[in-house]
């Protein structure tokens, strides 16, 4: 009698297969996988949603202006300059190019007319000046007289300058969530600005700073900084959760010096000055400058900002992908039950239909094929 194999011998790649759940009464195994279970649990509440507020959508595309305004008088009497008194107009300036050096020549050839040279002070007249014998010379150039003298200070000028203060007025905007907060307080007391300095606990909304402070929060003397200049970077900085309210988006300050790298002690790198100019005639229409070499402290203003608020879709996409984290649990344990314990090979057998005596398996094929014949 002929027997009709009912095997499929159809294609591998059709073929559907489903998972197959087995009670694997094993306490360790068991133990194991609740661990990982609360371990992804905390990580979702505590991480994603508490620290990280993943059901939130941000906005880090912060716009912003800052208006800055600086005030204190000081006096200076020296030999140079006599007594002067020192407003905001007069030591507020914008930086201005350095200078350039004398150059040397040999003959007129040297000194070509109309150019500047890389290392002159001035523009060239086409003659090159010696003194006595010399076979060298300096490169006649017009220019303003004298040239300025080297000069390095050994302390600062405006020594009250540590109680100066300046105003620093910061607008920010979120327009993905089209909220926009000032630093400065909402008050209708026109002499709050008056009287207020900042201060991170009692004024945290008052943007009058005194530039001492500022400094210290550098971690730096002013007295140092100031007497050969410095550069300090003032960060102001929103992060706003919006789901709260506006009250709980509040500005913090972070002071940095700029001007330092890994040691305070390269001259070279360290320290910031300038020079600006003040010209005058005199009564036969003379003209004359008062040049000064000004060492000063500039101060840089950042703003950086991050606003977030509730939104499903980033709600949705950190649950989901918590809950495909579970995956890698039972994998986790799959491999231990499957390679670990010692019941591996009677797991494998009931976790993969299939597994176990080739002969076996093909006697209950034929079994089953002849009670359908």
């Amino acid at each position: 009698m002929a027997c009709v194999s009912l095997r499929s011998r159809s294609i591998e790649l059709l073929h559907y297969k489903t998972p197959k759940y087995i009670v694997a009464k094993n306490k360790k195994v068991g133990i194991l996988y609740r661990l990982f279970q609360l371990c992804l649990l905390g990580y979702i509440i505590g991480w994603v949603f508490i620290i990280k507020k993943g059901y939130q959508e941000t906005d880090e595309a912060v716009q912003s202006s800052v208006i800055t305004k600086l005030k204190g008088v000081s006096a200076t009497n020296t030999s140079e300059s006599g007594l002067l008194v020192w407003g905001p107009e007069d030591y507020v300036i914008p930086s201005q190019s350095p200078k350039v050096p004398s150059g040397r020549c040999q003959s007129d050839s040297d000194c070509e007319e109309g150019k500047m040279v890389a290392v002159g002070n001035g523009i060239m007249s086409g003659r090159c000046l010696r003194t006595g014998g010399e076979s060298g010379g300096t490169c006649e150039v017009f220019g303003w007289c004298p040239v300025e003298r080297s000069f390095r200070p050994k302390e600062p000028q405006l020594t009250n300058a540590e109680n100066f203060t300046i105003y620093i007025k910061n607008f920010i905007k979120f327009t993905k969530f089209q909220f926009s907060k000032s630093n400065v307080l909402e008050t209708t007391d026109e002499n709050y600005l008056k009287g207020c300095r900042y201060d991170e606990e009692s004024a945290p909304y008052c943007p009058i700073f005194r530039l001492g402070d500022i400094v210290r929060g550098t971690g730096y003397r002013f007295q140092d900084m100031s007497t050969f200049g410095g550069s300090v970077g003032i960060l102001i900085e929103w992060n706003c959760d919006l789901d709260k309210g506006s009250s709980y988006c509040h500005p913090k300050y972070h002071f940095d010096r700029l001007d330092v790298g890994v040691s305070v002690k390269t001259v070279a790198a360290s320290g910031y000055h300038f020079r600006h100019v003040r010209y005058y005639k005199d009564a036969a229409g003379v003209s004359y400058r008062s040049l000064f070499n000004v060492y000063g402290i500039r101060f840089s203003v950042m703003v950086h900002g991050k606003a977030g608020m509730f939104s499903i879709v980033p709600m949705i996409i950190s649950v989901g992908s918590g809950v495909a984290l579970l995956g890698a649990g039972a994998f986790f344990c799959d491999m231990v039950l499957l390679y670990l314990i010692k019941q591996k090979d009677s797991y494998r057998k009931w976790k993969f239909e299939g597994w176990g005596n080739e002969t076996e398996t093909a006697e209950v094929d034929k079994k089953k094929a002849e009670d359908l014949a």
